[in-house]
């Protein structure tokens, strides 16, 4: 007998799904599986035979085969124990065939018959309301996660017997709980840092256009702290962005709690020493990095220049684009990674405390920032250079706004861009194409003719320029100002430090 279950493989974020296709026949006995799957899913034949029989069903002791279709998709990891089990007892009868409909399972077995969770359960369902799968069944663990994609009917079961039974009518399907929203208590506030009003008012141009910001100073000015609290000034990521945001991070098997989704901004700190796989994502297949689990949220690169050359110039494409593109032989890999890059530096390789007592030569300390190449900082927006405190300076700072009140003006900020670029798909100046831009963001006369000299003393290119007119254009923004007038080009201006230091 010849039945059919569907199911779904994880290829990058997403998951596409899968044909598990069972033919039970008379012959020698024989337990094969074709379509392209790894050790794990050939290992599962083991699992499903005694899964099924410690389930206290009968194990056809015929010829076997398993056909994972498409055939050309690799498929990996024992998310297929569940659905190939199903199908078994489908084609020898101990399964209704019209039970449910049209459904997708997926789901790992124990020898005992337990069905354990898999990673990427809310990638699954999302996957099945694209292809229009009315009815998925998942592990007890992953029912939460999976129930929050509207439009697909969720089904949980702890153990095989209690799948069958359900897919048999023999009991009630219990709707499963609501996902949890894991909520992450963050004690850190804007206001903790003390002085640095110029890279306060920085960080908070920052957030509101969604730019890219690199911190220069001494150790102890307050770097660190700084780009910490850039997640607390962002908006709260809306519905859409929450399921965005816990697909990625349920594939990626990263969810802190089974079923609990995420509604916080990611911040991801990579150490200096991680390789480019780590960062951008790679390995056969490809797997995220680290600037896809930052997607809507914040990227920190502490100590930018130690690390790897070929590292950060791998940063330039998903800068630019918001989406890395890996290629490997068995095909390509598209991740997103729209996120906010936050990068920090000493402005020499010992870390003198100040300019004044550094012990380095001016040749040391420009080759030291030397490192980070000329197309990598066109693509970062706001250079800040953040100088020493001195003691008195230190203890009289006042403590500024607070994380709240910064935060309701990044939102206040973010909706009017909301708005202009409603139409041409573009939420944030950010994120503004080239041509769009010169729609939406026009430039008055005077304000052109600062910038025309300005590319000419500082040496900018075209992308630095571009990226000037945006920031101005969120600092209007922030003033609520119908236009970029020439004092918002002003301001744009003085955040290009390591184009003024190098270029003058």
């Amino acid at each position: 007998m010849l039945a059919h279950v569907l199911s779904a493989a994880l290829l990058g974020v997403e998951a596409v799904l899968v044909r598990v296709e069972v033919d039970v026949t008379g012959g020698l006995p024989l337990f094969a599986t074709v379509g392209l799957p790894d050790s794990a899913v050939r290992e599962s034949r083991e699992r499903v035979r005694t899964a099924i029989r410690n389930a206290g069903f009968a194990f056809p002791n015929e010829r076997i085969t398993v056909n994972l279709a498409p055939a050309d998709l690799r498929k990996e990891g024992a998310a297929f124990d569940l659905p190939i089990a199903l199908g078994i007892l489908t084609a020898i009868g101990s399964v209704r065939r019209d039970g449910l409909g049209v459904f997708a399972v997926v789901g790992e077995l124990a020898l005992d018959g337990q069905i354990q969770p898999v990673r990427g359960a809310l990638a699954v369902g999302l996957a099945c309301r694209s292809g229009g799968i009315a009815t998925l069944l998942v592990p007890l663990d992953n029912a939460a996660e999976a129930h929050a994609v509207d439009g697909v009917r969720v089904l949980a079961a702890g153990t095989l017997r209690d799948a069958v039974a359900l897919l048999n009518g023999e009991t009630p399907a219990v709707a499963p709980p609501a996902p949890e929203i894991e909520r992450v208590v963050d004690d850190t506030d804007l206001a903790d840092v003390r002085g640095q009003a110029h890279a306060k008012r920085a960080l908070e141009i920052a957030a509101a256009g969604g730019h890219n910001v690199l911190l220069v100073g001494p150790p102890g000015t307050g770097k660190t702290m700084l780009a910490r609290r850039l997640a607390a000034v962002l908006p709260p990521l809306s519905r859409d962005e929450i399921l965005e945001v816990s697909s990625i991070w349920s594939v990626a098997g990263l969810l802190r709690r089974r079923g609990a989704l995420v509604d916080t901004r990611p911040f991801r700190a990579p150490h200096h020493t991680v390789s480019v796989a780590g960062l951008i994502g790679g390995g056969s297949p490809p797997r995220p990095g680290e600037v896809t689990l930052a997607h809507r949220g914040v990227l920190f690169l502490d100590e930018l220049p130690e690390f790897q050359q070929h590292v950060l110039e791998s940063l330039r494409q998903p800068l630019e684009d918001g989406r890395v593109a890996i290629a490997r032989a068995s095909g390509i890999a598209d991740f997103p990674s729209r996120f906010q890059l936050v990068a920090a530096a000493n402005p020499c390789r010992r870390g003198c405390p100040a300019l004044d007592r550094c012990l380095c030569t001016p040749a040391e300390r420009d080759r030291y920032l030397g490192r980070l190449s000329g197309p990598l900082l066109d693509r970062i927006d706001l250079h800040v250079e953040l100088p020493a405190l001195e003691g008195e300076e230190y203890a009289g700072a006042p403590a500024g706004d607070d994380s709240a009140t910064v935060r309701a003006r990044v939102t206040h900020a973010r909706e009017s861009q909301r708005k202009r670029g409603a139409s041409a798909g573009a939420r944030l100046n950010a994120e503004i194409a080239g041509r769009l831009l010169r729609r939406l963001c026009p430039i008055p006369a005077d304000a052109q003719r600062l910038l025309a000299a300005a590319m000419t003393r500082l040496g900018l290119s075209a992308r630095g320029h571009d990226r000037i007119v945006r920031v101005a254009r969120t600092i209007a923004d922030l003033a609520g100002a119908e236009a970029i007038a020439s004092e918002h080009c002003a301001e744009a201006l003085q955040y290009r430090g390591l184009d003024r230091r190098w270029r003058a």
